[in-house]
């Protein structure tokens, strides 16, 4: 489906579901900031949110659309990462007024999911200036924050309008525009994630959202040797595909076709590099690297013929003692999470062993990891320096444990069932 067909939404979906659009707007080329001016018409006490690097990028060309219809600016100096959390969402709320009517965030990820919780926290409609290819999230519904040291995506807004200037993207540092294909490319993963949830649990799956996803994902493995020459065409086509799978994730009302095992990874590489004061890797670029790994959990439980000598191996003691060890001061959330899903109560061994020859055809029918790692070096990433940034105790724990950080189903509950430590 073309851009304009996805704005449309979808009503006769054979899934049984309606799919609205609630987003109006999707500009990507070069004329980006003269149809924010006009696409901002009705509007005259405005919040523009940015941080100095974003603002620097595109600040100045958002206020010259915009005019005086700009009221207020929150523009977020820190020394290292803006990180989503409680402080920074009380900064933005501080700068509004009673006045207020839209929020304008200039930037990528943060500011995107800062901008999205705080609009839908209070009822604005919010705009967003796209600086970097860099991550789906534009037009999902999801707000990804670190709330109480904890990874949580809550339930917010699509904003109303996204904006993105091709010659701003192109321009963006090499690791974003990565970071932006490597996000695509985790598709792989998370789609076979929801189909293997499908089977396994009976979770809703809509086919048609699956392969529309998958289309976006072949145009952009398609566009790779255009993306890293950095070409503006190429780089406007991964942003469309970027927004388009956050359109996508609206039309089900979930991030289920965006995010799975692969995202549950790159989440726990970050919050245990926050954690422990360690360096991690941007988001998409985790994300990339990660569906290497995953990809090699799939094919490796694909090679099993059988099953039928298999027990769970949960231990809750040496569960306990590993998500303490890893966690430290967010376990005791960890534990509360889990116990409500009440997933490690439930015997899924038996389950697996019904259906083993579906789940083996199921997980086979994905990329293998070294087609993943191919698909990783065409844009210049290097899973050999992945694997040498996290050392083999970081990743074989984050195989057992990252899944712990959400509450959803993926191949890591595969491999964990069978194939996690007795003792």
């Amino acid at each position: 489906m073309t851009m304009r067909e996805l704005l449309q939404g979808k009503t006769d979906c054979t899934c049984g579901k309606a799919h609205p659009c609630p987003i109006e707007s999707v500009v990507i080329g070069k004329d980006a900031f003269d149809a924010l001016g006009r696409l901002a018409k009705g509007y005259s006490h405005i919040l523009l949110v940015a941080d100095t690097n974003t603002y620097a990028v595109a600040g100045d060309k958002t206020v010259a659309a915009l005019g005086d219809r700009v009221e207020r600016k929150q523009i977020f100096r820190r020394q290292g990462l803006l990180i989503p959390n409680e402080e920074a969402i009380a900064e933005i709320e501080a700068s509004l007024t009673e006045q207020t009517d839209l929020i304008v965030g200039v930037g990528s990820g943060v500011i995107n999911d800062l901008c999205k919780h705080v609009s839908f926290k209070h009822s604005l409609p919010y705009f967003i200036v796209a600086t970097a290819p860099s991550m789906d999230g534009y037009a999902s519904v999801g707000a990804a924050l670190l709330l109480d040291g904890l990874k949580v995506t809550l339930n917010a807004a699509v904003p109303r309008a996204i904006l993105a200037d091709t010659a701003v993207l192109a321009n963006a540092p090499v690791e974003v525009i990565q970071a932006g294909y490597g996000d695509i490319i985790g598709k792989y993963s998370c789609l076979n994630d929801w189909r293997l949830a499908a089977l396994v649990n009976g979770e809703y799956i809509c086919d048609f959202v699956v392969s529309e996803t998958y289309a976006q994902v072949e145009k952009t493995v398609a566009l790779a040797e255009g993306i890293k020459a950095r070409s503006p065409e190429a780089i406007g086509a991964l942003m469309e595909a970027l927004v388009a799978v956050g359109i996508l994730m609206a039309y089900v009302g979930n991030s289920r076709p965006a995010s799975g095992s692969e995202h549950h990874l790159s989440h726990y590489f970050e919050i245990v590099g926050i954690l422990r004061n360690e360096p991690y890797l941007s988001h998409g670029i985790d994300v990339c690297h990660s569906a290497v790994l995953t990809a090699a959990l799939r094919h490796g439980l694909a090679a099993l013929e059988s099953i039928d000598g298999l027990t769970s191996h949960h231990n809750p003691s040496v569960y306990q003692e590993d998500i303490r060890r890893i966690y430290g001061a967010i376990a005791e959330e960890i534990f509360a999470l889990q116990d409500k899903l009440g997933w490690y109560r439930a015997d899924r061994v038996s389950l697996y062993k019904e259906k083993w020859q579906d789940i083996r055809a199921l997980l086979a029918d994905s990329p293998t990891a070294e087609e993943m790692r191919a698909l990783c070096a065409r844009v210049g990433l290097s899973h050999e320096d992945f694997l040498a940034f996290y050392d083999e105790g970081k990743r074989r724990d984050s195989l057992l444990y990252a899944k712990d950080l959400k509450d959803r189903y993926s191949v890591l509950w595969l491999h964990y069932d069978l194939f996690s430590k007795k003792a």
